[in-house]
C-alpha cells in the first residue's frame, strides 16, 4: 500500500489496526510504503545520549521525536527516504509469548536480502555485515560519495536501516528505511543506530542519476515477492479506496 508522505504517529496507528486485522484473518499480509516528515525514532534499545541536538535545534529543524516499540536504537526518517512496513504473520507465539530467536533473526535477514536484491537491480552493490543489522555498501563504493568526509571513505557505510517488532499474535511490524535522496544533514543530529564512527549514505550519493521513488518502490515490491514468495498488489492509500 502506497501511503505517500504520512506523519509517523498516523502510520504507527495504521500498523496497529492492520496487524490486528491480519492476526484475525481479516486482511492479507500487507506492505506499507511511505515517506515520513522529519522525525527521529528511538527503539527499545535506544539511548537518549545518541540524540545530539537540543530542543531548540529540533524545533528549528522541524523534527519530531518518538520512542517506539521496534528493536534498535535511534534513526532518522524524512522526505526522500523510502520507509517500508511489511506486516507479515510469522506464526503464533507460544505460552511464554516467545517466538524462537532463529525465526526473528531469519525474518530480519530476509528483509536485508530483499533490499539487496532491489538495490542490485537499481545499480548498487550492497550487502550484509556480520554482527550488524541493515544493508551496507563497502568502502570502495562509499569512497565515490562526493559530499562525504575523506576520513570516512575507507569505511563501509549504511544505506538502509532495519528495526522490527513481532507482536504478541506473531505479526511483524515496523521494517526498513532506505535512503534514496534525503537531506543527509539530518543525520548530524544523532548517532545513527547507536553506531558511532560508521557513516550513512544514500543512493543519491552513490549514483550520478539516482532512481525516482516510484522506481525504487517497484523494485522493492518485486524483490519482496521473490524473497518471501508472496504476490504483492501495490494500491493507493486508504483514503483513495
Amino acid at each position: 500500500m502506497d501511503l505517500g508522505l504520512i506523519e509517523y504517529g498516523q502510520a504507527w496507528k495504521l500498523q496497529e489496526t492492520y496487524a490486528l486485522e491480519i492476526a484475525d484473518g481479516k486482511r492479507n499480509p500487507t506492505l506499507l510504503l511511505l515517506e515520513h516528515p522529519h522525525v527521529y525514532t528511538f527503539g527499545r534499545k535506544g539511548h537518549a545520549e545518541n540524540l545530539l541536538w537540543g530542543e531548540e535545534q529540533l524545533k528549528q529543524k522541524g523534527i519530531a521525536v518518538h520512542w517506539v516499540d521496534r528493536g534498535g536504537d535511534v534513526t532518522y526518517h524524512g522526505p526522500g527516504q523510502l520507509v517500508g512496513y511489511p506486516l507479515i504473520p510469522l506464526g503464533r507465539v507460544d505460552d511464554r509469548n516467545y517466538i524462537p530467536q532463529a525465526d526473528y533473526v531469519g525474518y530480519v535477514r530476509k528483509l536485508e536480502k530483499t533490499l539487496i536484491v532491489a538495490l542490485a537491480r537499481l545499480g548498487v552493490a550492497a550487502g550484509q555485515r556480520p554482527g550488524y543489522t541493515g544493508v551496507w555498501v563497502q568502502a570502495d563504493a562509499y569512497s565515490r560519495c562526493p559530499r562525504c568526509r575523506p576520513a570516512d571513505r575507507n569505511k563501509p557505510a549504511k544505506l538502509a536501516a532495519i528495526g522490527v517488532k513481532v507482536d504478541a499474535r506473531g505479526v511483524a511490524r515496523h521494517g526498513f528505511a532506505l535512503n534514496v535522496n534525503p537531506d543527509m544533514s539530518y543525520w548530524d543530529g544523532i548517532v545513527a543506530c547507536g553506531l558511532a564512527g560508521y557513516p550513512v549514505v544514500s543512493l543519491a550519493d552513490l549514483l550520478n542519476y539516482p532512481p525516482g521513488m516510484s522506481n525504487v518502490k517497484e523494485q522493492i515490491v518485486l524483490a519482496l515477492e521473490e524473497v518471501f514468495d508472496f504476490h504483492m498488489v501495490l494500491v493507493g492509500s486508504p483514503q483513495d479506496n
